[in-house]
């Protein structure tokens, strides 16, 4: 089974030396400094620099589906023989929804309700950036039904900040 790791920054290094990822995802405010290159290790690095936003809001930058469209790429470039790892500032709305968009593009034929159910399963705390999944949504052709399954699963539970987590991905391959 393919894995995808997902954590908070503040997590990054031990799950990066425990899970030995081949690819890492930061998912984080433009105005973060650079990741450390010691802290991913040798993996293949994408580094999305967007607001965990919904909506415009002077100051911040929107998810746009330029941002998606790499993300994708990124995941199609990916050959699974060792884990992915995707990670933003508190691991609980960015990261998660990166994974599910990641788990609905290489399992296409696995309903999408499914796949939220799993993450909910496994991160009760995740609240999956919705502008993410919409944008995902359109570019995967999905016809709303991951919108519609992430709000079924709603906003996670309070937390002050996510803890690591894995989300099992089915495999089309």
């Amino acid at each position: 089974m393919t894995l995808i790791h997902i954590c908070p920054l503040a997590d990054l290094a031990k799950v990066v030396s425990v899970q030995r990822p081949s690819h890492v995802v930061s998912l984080v405010s433009p105005s973060m400094p650079e990741i450390p290159g010691g802290s991913i290790g040798n993996a293949q690095y994408l580094r999305l620099g967007i607001n965990d936003i919904t909506i415009p809001k002077e100051g911040y930058v929107l998810a746009q589906e330029s941002d998606v469209a790499q993300l994708l790429a990124f995941i199609h470039g990916w050959p699974r023989t060792r884990p992915m790892l995707m990670h933003c500032w508190f691991g609980v709305s960015r990261s998660p929804a990166a994974a599910y968009i990641a788990a609905c593009a290489l399992a296409p034929g696995e309903e999408e309700a499914a796949i939220a159910a799993r993450l909910r399963a496994q991160a009760p705390f995740a609240t999956p950036n919705a502008r993410l999944v919409s944008l995902a949504d359109d570019l995967l052709g999905r016809k709303g039904r991951m919108r519609a399954a992430i709000a079924k699963i709603g906003r996670g539970c309070e937390v002050s900040t996510g803890v690591p987590f894995t989300l099992p991905i089915g495999d089309s391959r």
